[in-house]
């Protein structure tokens, strides 16, 4: 999250970072769950013993390349849902409607895709929001899956790499960036979910605008500015309400697979020129419930895309690395 995106975003995505604030909590469902129905859509298993969760932040719909490959991306990694962010109020439909899925559109920043369909209306949280998807109509296997992009300013990895704050102070300005507050939010709204899911399970995944405290740590401080330990806030509250990190669970040693997601287009403070960018992983697909077991989980970026300003042509399509995580569904 370099300041040359700082700037952009400011001027020409406040849209965007309204909606993972504001606008998402008056955002209605436009999901078509009178679309093709499960059991048309081509290549939908019969039951879900395996479920492929994805989280994907668009970069403002695709549109800061020439020729945006969601749709491959998607294609070629077969998840069963996506929760999307920065969608520009239009590529959640999109996608949907080339894939025969349901989905959910909000005003400007998220969306939610699915294979499965739908069962519920979509619900809203502060910078977030989540719908029931049925994902085995055999047993009527139900799962909730929750999508949220969190404030992305100030952002403490800036702090602290570039400023060399204190913890305390850097903690200050994590709920100055509206990040701790929202998480707060969006666990106290999943507080009832999270105490059912083992019987429907819960799916929070995003682009949550900070690293993790399973990530900084003494092992980890030479690739994070020479701090130990930090128990950054929004992933403590998550867990401290129940959620597990996929991804940890998954690659439990931090060290030996960063699983880094911001940013593949910005070696560099500036893209390609200045001070080195924080490289972190701060896109998450968190989960709870015991019916769900981490399988496999990777972060990953297609091809070798370009750094800003010369990322027009690459056929990313974003400034993430995706997420993608697989659980054995029983």
């Amino acid at each position: 999250m370099s300041a040359k995106r700082r700037v952009f975003l400011s001027a020409t995505g406040a849209a965007v970072a309204l909606a993972a604030t504001a606008a998402v909590a008056v955002a209605g469902p436009v999901a078509n769950p009178d679309g093709p129905s499960a059991s048309a859509r081509p290549g939908k298993p019969a039951a879900a013993s395996e479920l492929r969760v994805m989280t994907l932040n668009l970069w403002h719909g695709g549109a800061k390349v020439d020729d945006g490959l969601q749709l491959a991306v998607i294609e070629k990694h077969r998840p069963d849902v996506v929760g999307l962010q920065e969608t520009s109020g239009h590529s959640a439909r999109e996608l949907a409607e080339e894939l025969g899925w349901d989905h959910w559109q909000s005003d400007a920043d998220l969306g939610i895709i699915s294979r499965f369909p739908f069962t519920s209306e979509v619900e809203t949280s502060r910078a977030a929001a989540g719908v029931r998807i049925r994902i085995d109509e055999t047993t009527g296997q139900e799962v909730e899956l929750w999508t949220a992009h969190l404030g992305y300013d100030p952002y403490g990895p800036y702090d602290a790499c570039f400023d060399g704050m204190a913890v305390e102070d850097i903690f200050q300005r994590e709920a100055q960036s509206g990040r701790t507050p929202q998480a707060e939010a969006i666990a106290k709204d999943l507080a009832p979910k999270i105490a059912a899911a083992d019987e429907t399970p819960v799916l929070l995944v995003g682009d949550f605008n900070t690293p993790s405290h399973l990530d900084w740590t003494e092992a980890t401080k030479d690739s994070h500015c020479g701090y130990g330990q930090v128990d950054w806030p929004v992933t403590k509250i998550f867990e401290k309400a129940g959620l597990k990190d996929s991804f940890r669970e998954a690659n439990p040693d931090p060290a030996a697979v960063p699983g880094t997601t911001w940013s593949p287009v910005y070696p560099q403070h500036e893209g390609s020129t200045g001070v080195d960018e924080p490289q972190d992983r701060i896109d998450f697909i968190d989960y709870a419930g015991d019916k769900l077991t981490v399988k496999d989980s990777v972060s990953f970026v297609e091809g070798d895309p370009k750094p800003v300003p010369d990322q027009a042509g690459n056929a990313w399509p974003t400034d993430h690395a995706a997420v993608l995580t697989t659980f054995t569904v029983g």
